[in-house]
């Protein structure tokens, strides 16, 4: 499964009504440590298939959605399980971290 881009439009389905664990990077184009974590991040998406989604949010252009859930800093990744954010790690993060925080 790739991984899905979200934007305001979107986000209640992909990932507050998901029933699986969702894996959300709050990313910007311009971000080296993000565009580094991005390859890693395509690689789980299709590891986790069928047990957690894992979904991008550019801030720039989601300012409002980036916003609501005080993204100050990128990369941030925020797990969501039943809809609420479960986990949040700021900067460059590894595999190992988010498949801990996920708990699968």
């Amino acid at each position: 499964m790739a991984v899905i881009d979200i934007n305001e439009k979107n986000f209640d389905a992909e990932v507050r009504k998901s029933r699986l664990p969702v894996v959300v990077d709050f990313y910007a184009g311009w971000c080296t440590p993000c565009l580094m974590m991005a390859e890693m991040l395509e690689d789980m998406s299709e590891t986790l298939c069928g047990k957690a989604k894992v979904v991008k949010v550019d801030v720039m252009s989601e300012t409002d959605l980036a916003g609501s859930f005080r993204v100050h800093s990128v990369p941030t990744i925020m797990v969501f399980k039943g809809g609420e954010v479960t986990d949040t790690l700021v900067g460059a993060t590894g595999k190992n971290q988010i498949m801990q925080v996920l708990d699968l």
